[in-house]
């Protein structure tokens, strides 16, 4: 039957979460390990945000940018996963429809903000590098509280027109959803409005915001490499490489994973494979990037031993 078609039908309020499995031995693993993986999720981001938040040393633009990166991957990974494991627990697969919008509206945002944010960060380093002179001038508290609210205004730019379509949607057939979220692409397939318009606005918005944020950071790192090269000093070379090294790990991994999700070829051999990435994006990219950045970093290293001999110190008296 054509969605066309379709007329006397009764709206669908409540959505049926698939998952990921129906096996339960696996269940029980995917709850442990989501479990686990978002406490040291909320663990290490914390731990990032109370450092350069209390480390004086940590006042900088730069930590002022990976704090409220790692601010926002904490709520990113909490959109998502504690929701899941509710699922996994109670075996109440059910959301409700205005619960499920919510979740793909925080979701979309605050992944498109990631990137703006990235791409924000990418041009710290640049400027920090490439004009070490100029960098407390250009790089002002002014100037990084305005490149920070550009970020969040740009996500929600990007999120909203196709949302506001998405609201329209009537869904009469299949209550079904194929993933272990609310995700827009299963969400789509469900639905007996015509979402041809909508699938081609999502694809433009996303590969839009993938290539300028993408151009951007590289550009930076165009300049960025370019101006290493010419330092006279090994040993200026790779301190300056270092401060970059994490920054770029984060980006290649967040980049990679989205254009993997997203530009890609039709086919339903793709929807397990996407599930699994998922799951990684949202459970495992937040606990790595904390890690990722205080392991190949000095100062932070440094600023968590001074934060835990405080600690001690207190604990003592």
């Amino acid at each position: 039957m054509q969605k066309s078609e379709m007329q006397n039908h009764t709206r669908i309020t409540i959505f049926i979460i698939r998952g990921l499995t129906d096996d339960p031995q696996l269940q029980v693993f995917l709850f442990v390990f989501m479990c686990l993986t978002y406490i040291l999720c909320i663990t290490g981001n914390l731990t990032i945000i109370t450092l350069t938040l209390v480390d004086p040393h940590l006042k900088t633009p730069m930590y002022f940018f990976l704090r409220n990166f790692s601010f926002l991957e904490l709520l990113f990974t909490t959109t998502c996963i504690p929701r899941y494991l509710y699922n996994i627990s109670t075996g109440d697969n059910s959301v409700t429809y205005n619960a499920c919008i919510t979740q793909i509206f925080f979701v979309t945002f605050l992944a498109s903000t990631k990137f703006f944010l990235l791409t924000v960060m990418s041009y710290d380093r640049y400027v920090a590098i490439c004009k070490p002179l100029h960098y407390t001038t250009i790089m002002s508290s002014k100037v990084y509280n305005f490149l920070l609210l550009s970020c969040w205004v740009s996500g929600l730019i990007v999120v909203l027109p196709p949302l506001s379509i998405c609201l329209q949607l009537e869904f009469c057939d299949s209550n079904v959803i194929d993933h272990f979220g609310c995700d827009p692409s299963p969400l789509l397939k469900i639905s007996c409005s015509d979402t041809s318009f909508l699938d081609r606005m999502i694809l433009i918005f996303t590969a839009v915001l993938l290539i300028i944020t993408l151009v951007l950071v590289v550009l930076s790192y165009g300049h960025i490499i370019h101006t290493i090269l010419r330092f006279p000093s090994v040993q200026q070379r790779k301190k300056a490489f270092s401060t970059c090294s994490s920054h770029m790990i984060v980006v290649s991994m967040t980049y990679g994973t989205c254009i993997f999700i997203y530009i890609k070829p039709p086919g339903e051999e793709h929807l397990a494979l996407n599930k699994i990435v998922s799951v990684l994006v949202t459970s495992v990219a937040p606990v790595m990037n904390p890690f990722i950045y205080a392991l190949r970093n000095k100062q932070v290293i440094q600023a968590f031993k001074n934060l835990v001999k405080r600690i001690t110190h207190i604990s003592k008296i």
